[in-house]
């Protein structure tokens, strides 16, 4: 019989060497990766700002390579350690500057990682450019990517739909850097350089995984992935080759807030996963009857009347509640959505698709004994 695979150290910060950390763990048993790694920044001199104070740069050793060659060595072997142990139905996200990000696509591409999106975080308060001789540095791209192409992965749109004001989430993240009570100091000095905001790991993780999920880091730092992961109700493992961010980045999480869960905190709906109700049950089951009027929108003038088979027939033209929803809005969209019925009691007007809610919880009653 084969060896049994070791537990994993779930909510635990692994202090060692990133690629030994990830050779540690068994194959396919993390649901979702967020990378934040070295971006080889090539520094050449000291920044100074106009009033002659220096620039805090990025100048810690674990940031510099001899070359391009040998970053892009080491990026291809954590990438394919990651690889190893993400599941199938996986995705990763990897964070750089043009610096780094373009190396690290096309390595990602070359492993058989599938992209899903490129997104930019736009910096509220960058950094300005003091030597005012390039644009200001303003964003940060990140690449979400899946560990093999058509697999089925999380992506949790209601809601992302639902922290953005029932606006589609875009792909351009408008969001502040590292500063204030957020920003982790020892004795005045910044502990960690390249240090990101919570509210970007707190997007990240509520996008692309389910309460329970194990999220991982290889590059952990302070922990920030750690802290927006305990505040999400996943499980985290870091994994982080300095002993002394990974100490405090043990303390931070330690006191970040640990949600009480009734079991539904965490759950992001998702209405493609519910068994498919075609329009035509409703009338099967008299929730709507044929004739009955509905109207186009909440206030729309525009009405259409139900047919017995559970098409609608309006300004002579006969079709299904998404068909005749696309010919009068000329773009795709959704007729649960865009019919209303008028309650006979009230006289409100509601969507169907609430219908299609109060079919389903019948569906959901138990049997009368």
């Amino acid at each position: 019989m084969p060896a049994e695979s070791p537990p994993l150290p779930l909510n635990q910060i692994l202090v060692g060497d990133c690629l030994e950390q990830l050779a540690n763990l068994p194959p396919e048993s993390v649901d979702l990766i967020f990378a934040d790694p070295p971006y080889n920044l090539q520094l050449r001199q000291e920044l100074w700002r106009p009033n002659h104070t220096l620039v805090s740069a990025v100048d810690d050793a674990w940031d510099q390579f001899s070359d391009f060659k040998a970053y892009d060595e080491f990026t291809h072997l954590w990438l394919s350690a990651c690889r190893r142990v993400l599941k199938r139905t996986g995705t990763l996200w990897v964070i750089g500057t043009y610096h780094n990000i373009f190396r690290v696509g096309s390595i990602i591409q070359d492993l058989g990682f599938w992209v899903l999106n490129d997104i930019v975080w736009i910096k509220d308060n960058p950094m300005p450019n003091f030597r005012g001789v390039r644009f200001t540095n303003a964003h940060e791209t990140l690449l979400w990517v899946q560990k093999e192409r058509g697999a089925p992965y999380t992506f949790n749109y209601r809601s992302l739909k639902a922290l953005n004001d029932d606006l589609q989430m875009r792909s351009d993240w408008q969001l502040p850097i590292c500063t204030g009570r957020e920003r982790l100091r020892d004795g005045g000095e910044k502990v960690h350089s390249t240090q990101k905001p919570e509210a970007l790991l707190y997007r990240i993780i509520l996008a692309s995984s389910q309460a329970g999920d194990t999220v991982l880091d290889p590059f952990f730092g302070t922990g920030t992935t750690g802290v927006a992961a305990r505040r999400l109700g996943r499980q985290w493992i870091g994994i982080e080759q300095d002993a002394h961010y990974a100490e405090l980045a043990h303390r931070r999480i330690a006191a970040a807030p640990l949600p009480a869960d009734d079991g539904s905190l965490f759950i992001a709906p998702n209405p493609r996963k519910h068994p498919r109700i075609p329009f035509g049950r409703l009338l099967e089951v008299g929730l709507v009857d044929p004739g009955q009027i509905l109207y186009f929108g909440l206030q729309g003038e525009i009405t259409a009347q139900v047919q017995a088979d559970g098409a609608l027939r309006c300004n002579g033209e006969r079709g299904s509640i998404h068909a005749l929803s696309r010919r009068l809005r000329q773009a795709p969209c959704n007729g649960w959505e865009l019919w209303y019925y008028q309650d006979d009691q009230t006289g409100e007007r509601w969507p169907i698709d609430r219908l299609r809610q109060i079919y389903r919880e019948q569906l959901q009653s138990p049997p009368e004994s």
